[in-house]
This record gives C-alpha cells, structure tokens and sequence, in this order.
C-alpha cells in the first residue's frame, strides 16, 4: 500500500499535496488525526535505516524541551517520534516499498516522478 504521513494543518503539506500526480494511488493519514503507531514506524524505519532520518529538528517543541543541546540516540529519537506527531519530517511517503522523507525540492520531484 502506497501512504503519506502528514499534517493536514501543514501549508507546505497542503502544496506538495496539491502538486501530486495520481494522487489517488496514496493513502492519506494525516498524524495529528491518526497518530504514528509504533508498528507505523518500524515500517519507516526498516526503509529508511535510522529514526534520526525521520526526526524533523525544525520543530518548535525540539527548541522548547531543550533538545538540540542534548546529544539523542535512536531510541531518544523513536521515543520522540511516538511520543508527538510534530517530531516527523513531514511529509514521508512510502511508494511501492520505498521512503521520501521530507519536502526537500529534489525529494518531491522524486515522489512526484514515481507517482507519474
């Protein structure tokens, strides 16, 4: 199954979304709705190697707990991740067996190339 975790909230989720070719072909889950289950996640994580690839240090909670003066492992970041939805780099798709993590321009064309 073809998904993209994001923030329905989110302007620039809402913009990449729009820009989606067969947009049809996705799942949709947005994560403030339908929270990020540890099993969600092990999925990630399996396709992307790292829970640090999928944590977003542009969040405004990581500034506000201190965080970035912290030194995270993996398991800080799965904790993290579990724990509130504005930890995800949003927005992740999973595209036939492969992740895009984020909304870096070159990822989108990416996504938006494999969805044509």
């Amino acid at each position: 199954m073809n998904k993209i975790y994001y923030l329905a909230s989110c302007d620039t989720c809402r913009k990449i979304i729009k820009s989606l070719p067969n947009s049809d072909k996705l799942t949709f889950i947005d994560i403030r709705q339908n929270p990020i289950s540890e099993r969600d996640l092990e999925e990630m994580y399996q396709l992307s190697g790292s829970y640090e690839a999928l944590f977003s240090k542009k969040a405004q909670l990581y500034k506000s707990l201190g965080l970035k003066d912290k030194k995270l492992t993996e398991a800080d970041f799965k904790k993290y991740l579990l724990e509130h939805y504005t930890f995800l780099s949003r927005p992740v798709f999973i595209i036939d067996g492969k992740i895009y993590i984020g909304n870096s321009p070159k990822n989108i064309h990416e996504v938006i190339t494999v969805l044509s």
